[in-house]
């Protein structure tokens, strides 16, 4: 039995989510799972986990700069225990760049740090119009509309592969 740490930063609840996921399954192969969010535990204790599992969402194309800070804190640590990252965004609903290595925003943040994980993982992320501000709908409207995505202002689209989150489980509950 191992100790799994996974601290995520969220914009809108669906890392969160997916987190939540994720710790469910891997407690079920027996380990012992902490989930928690960047923006409520900064200063977590890592070294006190044997593998550290890091999610984050993208909003306006970038991940959250908590993250960033908590990476390049703890970078000497993470890469002395088996780890992973993935990257949540709307972008990966699309075949195309639902991949690592194919995902512009996830390759654009691994050229920013430099730490390496060694698993990687992207999740299609979740639209929910109705609980965004004003300027936030339309900001996310007007991107949806130049990539051919939803633009309904009522719509709330879940685009994650909930099969492609187990698999991902599966992988840290065997690293």
């Amino acid at each position: 039995m191992s100790k799994v740490l996974i601290i995520y930063s969220t914009t809108d609840g669906q890392t969160r989510k997916i987190c939540h996921r994720l710790q469910q399954l891997i407690e079920q192969q027996g380990h012992q799972v902490t989930a928690v969010s960047i923006q409520e535990e900064p200063e977590i204790d890592v070294a006190a986990f044997d593998k550290i599992v890091i999610g984050a969402s993208i909003r306006y194309g970038k991940h959250s700069p908590q993250i960033v800070s908590f990476i390049e804190k703890n970078r000497q640590l993470l890469e002395s225990k088996p780890n992973a990252f993935f990257s949540v965004n709307v972008v990966a609903r699309k075949a195309e760049k639902s991949k690592p290595e194919q995902n512009p925003y996830l390759q654009k943040f691994l050229k920013r740090i430099s730490w390496k994980p060694r698993e990687l993982a992207v999740f299609a992320g979740k639209i929910d119009y109705p609980s965004y501000s004003f300027i936030d709908r339309f900001m996310i409207r007007l991107i949806m509309w130049m990539t051919k995505g939803p633009t309904d202002p009522n719509a709330i689209v879940e685009f994650t592969d909930w099969e492609q989150v187990d698999s991902f489980g599966r992988i840290v509950s065997d690293m």
